[in-house]
């Protein structure tokens, strides 16, 4: 027996791909935005893009470290973000598509973010049971738009299918007429009101509504995500402002006069807050308020010891003035600074707590996981190594490490100046390698002898006759005893060296030049209060700090 198949409607062509990209994207982006407000509401636990950075960094090897900060310099970070919410976009727009075709796959998708965000912040270190609420309320949101923009999402109209074979029969003949009817309705409604009549789906008017719902979601998460962030450091900001410092009861000594040389180009001998350099790990400036930090000190000690902000501020102050150097810097590089430091001398901690015998090694934790590895004897032989919660006279800058940072003269910043200190535990070497010990550097990283000419710049074209030539140079916890300077490979001159404020810190000098026309080189080398010559070896700063002396080219007419 022979059947025939009547006319069907053509299956719906699928929506644009541009929908689904789309789609994809602003959800993603809301449930960055909500994620962000969420983190500020509940006290500044860890946002998903936080979240998910943080173990990136945590996960990158050494080489790609190095790289970001030898290209984008202080700005890593920034550029990581970036980089972060490049591929998340791409992704966004993936399950975006997905969504648009088949509903429940995108929402596996947007599942798959809320998993990775939910676990990279509960893993985080202080993470609390409030930590992966941003992401799974990001996701909820996410995917109520992903159903949302999906209902809304235009459909073509669906055309009439032929029958099969050439057969007219009554269902064929009904099924034109009807069509024609409509097409000729449709014909009749565009010439009288000029406006383009379409499917009973409304494709322009559903149109206009899935891009309001998409860009008004990425316009709410252009404002969330900095609002979010804003509200919380600005929370931050107002209790920093309402710190009160105590006045430190061992001072540091007035600087004496010839600190400085007062040569134009020469960075200042105090470094403002503002310049400082900042070389760390955190994706963003950790916000922590006074009254939520505490410090526990514990691991192979007799006597474990927590305490909170107020109890820290009541403890005798010390003031002194320190040099801090990132191992980072390369020769002639801007990787440090000095600054006035108030802090409490973690020595007298150690005391309280009384280390182990063997517990060589104290692990220090910042509130966002980064740990560094400090030699106990370096914290106990009378150096001014400071629990710091003062910088040039007022209370620590958030960025700088607000509440408490570690300072240690005479250490490399990766092995001694923790930032938003949170832990110190008595531990070994032998027992565990801190953050950048894993990833190839030295465990003990004292800071090498170095110079740097700051002026004349290199590259700079010159008058003949004298020329100032002026830096600084430092070997904290050492001192610098002189400075030479050559040009053209010639013999090393002793540079004037400025009075010295100690030992902890750098050293300024000055050497006049007679210089002559030509292409001239000038370097620069130092030694230290031991008799240690600054090595001329060029190396970069992988494992323990850069090696070589700094050499500029000027020309002189």
């Amino acid at each position: 027996m022979e059947t025939r198949e009547t006319n069907r409607p053509i299956p719906e062509r699928p929506p644009k791909q541009w929908y689904g990209e789309l789609a994809g994207v602003a959800a993603t982006a809301l449930a960055l935005g909500v994620g962000e407000l969420v983190a500020a509401a509940t006290g500044g636990p860890s946002a998903p893009l936080v979240a998910v950075g943080g173990v990136a960094v945590d996960a990158a090897p050494t080489p790609v470290k190095e790289f970001a900060v030898a290209v984008f310099y202080t700005y890593d970070k920034l550029a990581l973000q970036a980089g972060i919410v490049l591929v998340l976009a791409v992704f966004a727009a993936f399950i975006g598509v997905l969504a648009m075709r088949r509903l429940w796959y995108g929402l596996a998708g947007v599942a798959l973010f809320g998993v990775i965000g939910v676990l990279a912040s509960a893993t985080r270190a202080s993470a609390t049971w409030a930590y992966p609420l941003p992401s799974v309320t990001g996701a909820l949101a996410a995917a109520g738009l992903l159903v949302l923009l999906r209902r809304t999402l235009p459909r073509p109209a669906a055309a009439l299918a032929p029958g099969l074979g050439k057969d007219t029969g009554t269902d064929t003949d009904t099924a034109t007429r009807q069509a024609d009817t409509s097409e000729q309705d449709a014909q009749s409604a565009s010439s009288e009101t000029g406006v383009p009549v379409v499917d009973g789906a409304g494709e322009p008017t559903a149109r206009r509504r899935f891009l309001a719902l998409a860009v008004g979601a990425i316009g709410v998460a252009a404002v969330a995500v900095p609002g979010g962030r804003r509200l919380w450091a600005q929370r931050v900001a107002a209790a920093r402002d309402a710190v009160v410092l105590p006045a430190p009861s061992s001072p540091a000594p007035p600087l004496p006069a010839g600190a400085s040389v007062g040569v134009p180009g020469v960075k200042p001998f105090v470094t403002r807050n503002a310049d400082f350099y900042r070389i760390d790990t955190a994706l963003t400036v950790p916000q922590m308020e006074p009254k939520d930090w505490r410090l526990r000190i514990h691991g192979r000690v007799k006597r474990p010891l927590t305490l909170t902000y107020e109890q820290l501020l009541a403890m005798p102050m010390v003031e002194r003035y320190i040099t801090l150097t990132c191992v980072s810097d390369e020769i002639g590089g801007e990787l440090l600074g000095n600054a006035r430091w108030l802090g409490i001398r973690i020595e007298d901690l150690l005391a309280e707590v009384e280390p182990d015998e063997g517990a060589d090694q104290v692990v220090s934790r910042s509130v966002d996981g980064y740990t560094a590895g400090t030699p106990t004897a370096a914290l106990r032989d009378g150096r001014d190594a400071l629990l710091a919660v003062g910088m040039n006279g007022e209370p620590l800058p958030v960025e700088h490490g607000f509440p408490v940072r570690m300072v240690v003269p005479g250490l490399y910043g990766y092995v001694s100046a923790t930032k938003w200190l949170t832990e110190l535990e008595l531990s070994s070497f032998a027992d565990f390698s801190a953050y950048w010990v894993r990833r190839g550097y030295a465990e003990q990283a004292p800071v090498k002898t170095q110079s740097r000419i700051d002026t004349p710049a290199a590259g700079r074209r010159l008058a003949r006759g004298q020329v100032m030539v002026a830096g600084v140079a430092w070997a904290q916890h050492r001192g610098v005893s002189a400075v030479e300077i050559r040009v053209d490979d010639g013999p090393w001159q002793r540079a004037q060296l400025a009075a010295v404020a100690s030992v902890d810190t750098w050293r300024q000098w000055t050497w006049s030049w007679q210089a002559t026309p030509g292409k001239h080189r000038l370097q620069v080398r130092a030694t230290d209060s031991t008799g240690q010559l600054q090595s001329g070896k060029a190396h970069k700063p992988l494992p323990d700090g850069a090696t070589g002396w700094h050499t500029i080219k000027v020309t002189v007419t």
